[in-house]
């Protein structure tokens, strides 16, 4: 049957099962909105009010749905304004499909109006890309995006359709399946090298399971707590990973890093056997490349074989999907008795537990209340108390984003929705546009901050058109706190262009959009705001006025080790006073 080439990726979308997809029309990709006009496929458009959000929202829901998820925009400043959500997509392993419009193929390098390389800009951001040239390929480059986005390693993978080849018709044709030559992931560990971590797993005595967020992309969190309770294995998560392992199982140690906990970071450095699963040993998880995990014997479990050995040598490397290299390494830990260590081996493995738990015990997440000020981690308690951790929790970039990893209780996976590897400023809104779309039978609770929330706050428009009822919790620190707190504590408090007295007053803004409006600005208010919120059933912006000093802690200083966390306030007037006693003044 011959139809446009603009029917053929909506027959194609079909094909793949997509039900929703997030854009914006512009004249490039117009025929494609005209075949949607008339389409009698279930398949739903969103219409967002700027192309980046457009890519974040299919962050989101692939993330939560675990489907690819799909955007569709224009050519020109559409497209780039696209590639910041398909660099985010890309080092957060987001597998979404890319749509964008193109001038037609005869003008394509003749500087033609709304032009850009969409190909050659997406390149280095994307798995792959394609520019469709004829009709009759369309289904195919389709079909092909769908497979290398889902696979493997997921990804973004971007589709540029020049609009001649759009309007053009020819016979439609589905390819049933997928034959590339030069991409074939491998899934299946090697055996011998799993054979070699579990011996390593059973001789080690102060062994820690470093997972990433490659768990939670293969669906492999009920075999990581298979494997953490057979062998007495703390957990540590990385960001990405958060409710990969439930935070209130015995042996979670919650997120290493940057800022993680103290416990995670000195169970990490004083390791003996380090086992990496779906993580990419980030630098922000690393800290310091020689003073990570220095004693230990490093197995790394991952799909993409880049990814190992990359920023720090390993010892065991296992190219595989983690889901099938983990049920493999139980099997062979329980073989021979190979489940059995020794009662020395077991005797230290229960005191190294014991060492964690002190750690914890001695250093737990903590602040100090004020009851005049809200502190922010309060603000996260209290969701989290509210939620009983069943929410689904999505975040912009900055303190609050740490401050819920630190204190929101996760429970489940794809119950988390936050960007790690770019950290994009204004992600919050669109990616919980994207998560709310995926599970409509959740609550969606954004926690966002004033600066990120501001930078893509007109979302408010779509998510009041499309009924979503999602909660935005705005921690609102009057300016860009992280920023704050880094000339704080490195630059000594050299304070510079960093406060926002002029941002919006939110209540008004979110009643603006046709949402409800609530301000916090005293402890006391902070959960019955929350409480009110939670039972509207519409969309809701709080306003909570938090204290703008508080500092996001431990915190380790980019370069340094993670054994050296800053646990407190640098006290600066009294290393002033010290300096100036040892010039005798």
């Amino acid at each position: 049957m011959k139809m446009s080439g603009a029917r053929i990726v909506l027959e194609s979308l079909k094909r793949e099962g997509v039900d929703v997809v997030f854009g914006l029309p512009g004249g490039a990709i117009l025929p494609i909105y005209d075949a949607l006009y008339d389409f009698p496929g279930p398949l739903r458009h969103i219409l967002v009010r700027q192309e980046a959000a457009a890519g974040h929202a299919a962050e989101g829901y692939a993330r939560i749905s675990g489907r690819v998820g799909v955007c569709v925009v224009t050519s020109g400043p559409a497209a780039t304004n696209l590639v910041t959500a398909l660099q985010d997509a890309y080092m957060d392993s987001m597998p979404i499909v890319a749509f964008t419009g193109q001038v037609a193929t005869h003008m394509i390098g003749n500087d033609a109006f709304q032009e850009a390389d969409n190909v050659g800009i997406t390149r280095p951001c994307t798995k792959h890309n394609f520019l469709v040239k004829d009709t009759r390929d369309i289904a195919r480059a389709i079909k092909e995006a769908f497979h290398i986005a889902a696979t493997g390693r997921p990804g973004p993978v971007h589709v540029d359709l020049p609009k001649d080849i759009l309007i053009k018709q020819a016979e439609f044709d589905y390819p049933e399946t997928v034959h590339l030559r030069s991409y074939n992931p491998t899934y299946d560990g090697h055996p011998g090298q799993i054979r070699k971590a579990a011996r390593a797993i059973m001789r080690a005595r102060r062994a820690v399971l470093y997972v990433g967020g490659g768990v939670i992309a293969s669906d492999a969190a009920p075999e990581l707590r298979e494997l953490a309770e057979l062998c007495r294995l703390p957990v540590t998560t990385t960001l990405m990973a958060l409710g990969a392992f439930a935070s209130d199982h015995a042996l979670s140690m919650g997120m290493l890093g940057m800022h993680g906990g103290y416990a995670a970071n000195m169970a990490v450095y004083n390791s003996d056997c380090l086992i990496a699963v779906g993580a990419r040993f980030d630098d922000r998880v690393t800290g310091k490349i020689d003073q990570f995990a220095p004693q230990a014997e490093i197995i790394h479990v991952d799909i993409d074989p880049s990814s190992i050995s990359k920023s720090v040598k390993v010892h065991i490397p296992i190219v595989g999907d983690a889901k099938r290299v983990l049920v493999r390494l139980m099997e062979d830990l329980r073989e021979e008795g190979m489940g059995q260590p020794t009662s020395v081996v077991r005797e230290a493995r229960e005191q190294w537990l014991r060492q964690v738990a002190q750690w914890q015990q001695k250093h737990p997440m903590r602040y100090d209340w004020d009851d005049e000020l809200i502190k922010p981690q309060y603000v996260v308690e209290e969701i989290s108390n509210l939620t009983r951790g069943e929410a689904i929790v999505v975040t912009g970039v900055g303190q609050h984003q740490m401050w819920a990893a630190q204190h929101y209780r996760f429970r489940h996976p794809r119950h988390w929705l936050t960007s790690g590897g770019l950290g994009t400023m204004g992600y919050g809104l669109p990616a919980a546009m994207g998560a709310q779309v995926a599970r409509p039978d959740r609550l969606v609770v954004l926690i966002d901050g004033d600066g990120s929330f501001v930078m893509n706050s007109q979302e408010l428009a779509t998510v009041v058109e499309n009924q979503m009822p999602i909660k935005c919790v705005i921690i609102n620190n009057g300016g860009h706190g992280m920023v704050r707190q880094w000339q704080d504590v490195i630059y000594g408090g050299r304070f510079q262009s960093i406060d926002l007295s002029a941002s919006p007053d939110f209540v008004k803004l979110a009643e603006a959009y046709g949402a409800m409006g609530i301000r916090a600005s005293k402890p006391n208010e902070v959960v019955p705001a929350l409480e009110k919120a939670f039972a509207v059933p519409g969309p809701v912006v709080v306003d909570v006025m938090v204290d703008k000093d508080e500092l996001c802690l431990p915190m380790v200083p980019a370069g340094g080790a993670n054994k050296d966390m800053i646990m407190e306030r640098p006290n600066r007037e009294a290393k002033a006073k010290a300096a100036l006693a040892q010039t005798g003044f």
